[in-house]
């Protein structure tokens, strides 16, 4: 986690991500790039006043006023910590996926508003986005948290999470010195009796190495409800998940729990692509 990057439009939701942030470099020893990108509205020519006179007075205007909001949040939440800031013209995802790959970017911490009804379902959020086309890990904030809060670490598994997404999760229970909890939970649809599911998570956990770690079992209508009715058992808890980076009319048919939690609970939460 050297290399953070908080896209930022400066809203509340991305102060809280940038101060999160800053308190990973922290501890992680690394740095911090703040991304800001200009999404320039459609402009149309005059006679009078050519279209490019006028996106030269717009971006001079918002280049000015992000880098008095950059100074302010450096001042007040950076402390020693090095931070860059950038600033690009484009589409948000498209923008912060050539960024990562530009800055070789270990870790995306941005701040979300969730997303609910049928903008969810047309649109998303940009954090969702992200999040289903991110090749790094996301942390999602949606509010105030610090990081030496977070002493629950919450991994849902349906007992074949890919190793490789365990190294990275390990990492970051190290980093919040968290307790691991790995959650299973049973559904009506896909019933399995506890004596069955329980030998195979503390076999899992035994293969994997986990330390520091309690197993459990929820009982719920579905994935997504089983996640957030047990997480809210816990305070100071951050949510690890993986998602599978569905696009297009898969994913509109199928959905994907992971950026269904993202949406709809206020937790921090850790997000890494399978497909990556």
């Amino acid at each position: 986690m050297k290399k953070i990057l908080v896209p930022c439009d400066f809203s509340d939701t991305a102060l809280q991500a940038f101060r999160y942030a800053c308190e990973i470099a922290t501890v992680s020893k690394g740095e911090i790039y703040l991304l800001n990108i200009i999404e320039l509205p459609s402009i149309h020519t005059s006679l009078f006043v050519p279209a490019q006179a006028y996106e030269s007075v717009f971006l001079k205007g918002i280049k000015l006023k992000a880098h008095r909001n950059f100074e302010k949040m450096k001042e007040k939440w950076a402390g020693k910590v090095k931070v860059h800031l950038s600033m690009e013209q484009g589409s948000v995802t498209t923008t912060i996926k050539k960024f990562v790959d530009k800055k070789r970017i270990d870790l995306i911490v941005m701040g979300t508003h969730g997303s609910s009804g049928i903008k969810e379902y047309a649109i998303g959020s940009n954090t969702e986005k992200i999040v289903r086309a991110s090749k790094v890990p996301v942390i999602a904030i949606k509010r105030s948290v610090s990081i030496s809060s977070l002493k629950n670490l919450i991994l849902p598994t349906n007992i074949e999470t890919s190793k490789k997404l365990i190294a990275p999760i390990k990492v970051l229970q190290s980093l919040l010195k968290a307790h691991l909890h790995l959650l299973y939970v049973n559904t009506p649809s896909n019933f399995i009796p506890d004596r069955h599911t329980e030998p195979k998570l503390i076999e899992f956990a035994r293969q994997h190495e986990l330390k520091n770690c309690s197993i459990h079992i929820y009982n719920d209508i579905d994935e997504e409800e089983g996640i957030i009715n047990f997480s809210a058992k816990f305070k100071n808890k951050m949510i690890a998940m993986a998602t599978h980076g569905r696009t297009g009319i898969n994913h509109l048919m199928t959905g994907s729990i992971t950026e269904d939690v993202v949406n709809h609970i206020d937790c921090p939460i850790w997000t890494i692509s399978e497909s990556n």
